[in-house]
């Protein structure tokens, strides 16, 4: 018997690439959706966490529970209605999967959960562990929360697996797309002073650890879910510059020129923090793509 996966959050950038590789791996997979599709790829329970609801049978059906669900930190201005949003919806969607679990007859083993390096803050230079100090910012309060309600889960007795996810490597959605986009039309630039760590993970990668905390009992607590080689934002920027076989011809892109344009959500990309990776190598697990070049070669082919 393949064991099931119940994904919420399964048809964002993760959630998609997530299902594939467990599909290949030899999982069944459900996913949760306020829209259910009979015609879906995946099986689809209902949920609607305004309304504090769940289809009991999707409590029912898990072995174990991936929460991928939260709405883009990127986007929109983060007007005060906007950060509500982006809050409410990780703790309020956490929080009812907790309440599920506790009301529910079940027989999940493990419950892994998002949360992202943001909760160090802009921490600069200075290499960050699992047990470093946190941020004060607003991205650093949401994963404050968001990581709270989650561990609520631990205290029923299901092993919990937090992972602490930095910049997702991906060209089908995410960060990159709209880096690569500049540097395709030969307008490339490093953001700001071009210093700023990006601690980043290839999506495949972020995938693996994933189906990995699943098999392997021993993951359990907070892991930072980054590649063991960060880099800073001119470096990145250079090295897709080179993978896409494009110029970089212009200067940085000043900072206030960012503040003006996206008001508080430019912390994103004028903040960063060095995370280490250390705890995630200390499982045995081996990241494919550990080097920038190499991770960026396979998402952007020579001819791009």
């Amino acid at each position: 018997m393949s064991e099931k996966i119940l994904i919420a959050g399964g048809t964002g950038l993760v959630g998609t690439r997530l299902s594939e590789m467990l599909i290949d791996s030899g999982y069944e997979v459900a996913h949760l959706s306020r829209t259910p599709d009979k015609y879906a790829r995946y099986k689809t329970f209902k949920w609607d966490v305004a309304k504090g609801h769940i289809d009991e049978n999707a409590i029912k059906y898990a072995d174990y529970i991936i929460n991928l669900a939260g709405t883009s930190v990127s986007g929109d201005k983060w007007t005060a209605a906007r950060k509500k949003e982006i809050l409410n919806s990780r703790v309020q969607s956490t929080n009812l999967l907790c309440e599920y679990l506790e009301k529910t007859t079940h027989h999940v083993k493990g419950f892994l959960a998002s949360s992202a390096v943001g909760i160090y803050g802009n921490s600069g230079d200075k290499l960050v562990l699992e047990e470093s100090s946190y941020g004060s910012d607003f991205l650093a309060e949401v994963c404050k929360q968001w990581e709270h309600a989650s561990w609520e889960i631990h205290r029923q007795g299901i092993r919990t697996v937090i992972f602490r996810i930095g910049i997702v490597l991906s060209n089908k959605g995410g960060a990159l797309p709209q880096i690569a986009k500049p540097v395709k039309m030969m307008a490339g630039a490093p953001l700001g002073s071009g210093k700023q760590v990006m601690s980043w993970i290839h999506i495949d990668d972020l995938c693996r650890l994933f189906i990995k905390a699943i098999e392997e009992p021993q993951f359990t607590g907070v892991y930072n879910a980054v590649s063991p080689n960060p880099a800073t934002n001119e470096e990145l920027t250079k090295t897709l510059a080179k993978v896409m076989h494009k110029p970089m011809v212009f200067p940085n892109v000043p900072a206030f020129g960012l503040k003006l344009m996206m008001g508080e959500m430019s912390e994103i990309i004028l903040g960063g923090s060095r995370v280490s990776a250390n705890k995630v190598l200390q499982t045995g697990f081996t990241f494919e793509h550990s080097q920038l070049k190499e991770a960026l070669e396979s998402l952007y082919d020579k001819d791009s």
